[in-house]
């Protein structure tokens, strides 16, 4: 089996690198600047000289603020761009497996107690920003298309490489003693390891479809923090705040923790969201 990887250069597509190179499998990555899914020839020449089995498409636009702004960029990149990779894949009998987010979802408190164990996979739609609809725009390209595809929602993205939550506490408990974390928004981080070992055990076991690849435990952003300190030993007091002291250009959802019943049901373990924490750690203090 053969990949490529789009959008090779974010924290998800090194983490495919690292592990296709682990495994000792063939594959071609491309950044942005390599491979531009927003250009449909140029995906179609990539697939044509590369001749890959599987397409793992990392490319995204997630900048969720700045979606507001750059709506139509955000289009390009997360509607378009998946238009592109399928056209090209079907073209080339391809498989396709495409990230997408906990952002589709409406994530009202409401939703909370209606789904206590997350959003299941069919459950209603309903963006609440730009960044969730473009990301939403690109599912139902997948969804009408009859493209063998395997669709893979996280939230709360984080991992070894790029940026996300873990680092930035980290980076601010080097002069801080003291944070102010939002406590109103609850979910689950998803591993970027973790994301990408059960989606390759998906693949091997010839799965297509929609899944949800997060970990076990419902959470809040103060909660993620107050961990990430512990863990790490660190002396840092977080004051729990609501999301209106903390004001930002794009709505995010109260409620976007996602369900992992159907991925247990394929015999996956789903990881508890400290345990996951404890491996990142390690992985940031003992890089490879």
């Amino acid at each position: 089996m053969k990949f490529l990887i789009t959008g090779a250069n974010g924290q998800l597509g090194k983490e495919w690198v690292r592990f296709l190179e682990l495994k000792g499998l063939p594959f071609d990555a491309f950044g942005s600047s390599k491979l531009d899914i927003t250009n449909r020839e140029e995906v179609r020449n990539r697939l044509k000289e590369c001749r890959p089995d599987v397409v793992i498409n990392c490319a995204a636009y997630t900048n969720v603020d700045e979606a507001e702004d750059q709506t139509e960029l955000a289009y390009s990149v997360n509607e378009t761009g998946v238009e592109h990779l399928v056209s090209a894949c079907m073209e080339y009998n391809c498989k396709l497996v495409h990230f997408s987010t906990d952002y589709v979802f409406p994530g009202n408190f409401e939703d909370g107690s209606k789904f206590p164990e997350g959003y299941p996979e069919d459950a209603e739609k309903r963006p609440v920003n730009a960044y969730g609809r473009s990301k939403r725009a690109g599912e139902i390209i997948i969804e009408k298309s009859p493209l063998d595809c395997l669709l893979i929602r996280v939230s709360w993205l984080c991992g070894p490489f790029g940026n996300n939550f873990v680092k930035t506490m980290l980076r601010l408990a080097e002069t801080r003693n003291e944070l102010s974390v939002v406590d109103d928004q609850k979910g689950s981080p998803s591993f970027t390891f973790d994301v990408v070992e059960k989606t390759f055990q998906l693949l091997k076991d010839g799965k297509s479809g929609i899944y949800h690849i997060s970990s076990k435990g419902k959470i809040s952003w103060a909660d993620f923090a107050e961990e990430i300190f512990n863990q790490s030993d660190l002396k840092v007091k977080v004051n729990r705040i609501p999301s209106s002291e903390f004001p930002t250009k794009a709505n995010r959802p109260a409620f976007s923790l996602l369900s992992n019943q159907k991925l247990e049901k394929e015999g996956l373990n789903v990881l508890a969201w400290k345990a996951g924490l404890s491996v990142l750690l390690k992985k940031l203090n003992h890089p490879l």
